[in-house]
């Protein structure tokens, strides 16, 4: 992948996951003060839960083989959290060719 792109989806995901953790703590204190939420939200709650325990398990993968990689466990597992399957390739890429301009 070239560099660009790589960069661009780091922030994206970062920014995303950043909004959707933000979306499911508005949920939590909306049930706890019994404030309404708009219907047409409920979709967007569940896509959004589903990418959180989707780069949860991400997170955990990296931490869980970040020794392996010389990488602290937990630094790299909540970087691999925020970025995604991009931090996975890049802990498992051999040469670190992830950064490389093809």
């Amino acid at each position: 992948m070239k560099k660009n792109i790589v960069v661009s989806i780091k922030f994206i995901s970062t920014l995303l996951i950043t909004c959707a953790i933000g979306l499911e703590l508005w949920n939590i204190y909306a049930i706890y003060t019994q404030a309404q939420i708009p219907n047409f939200l409920h979709p967007v709650f569940w896509i959004e839960r589903f990418a959180v325990i989707s780069h949860l398990i991400e997170g955990i993968i990296a931490a869980y083989f970040a020794p392996s990689h010389n990488k602290t466990p937990l630094k790299y597992g909540i970087y691999t959290f925020f970025v995604g399957t991009v931090g996975l390739l890049e802990l498992f890429e051999k040469t670190n060719h992830l950064f490389e301009d093809r």
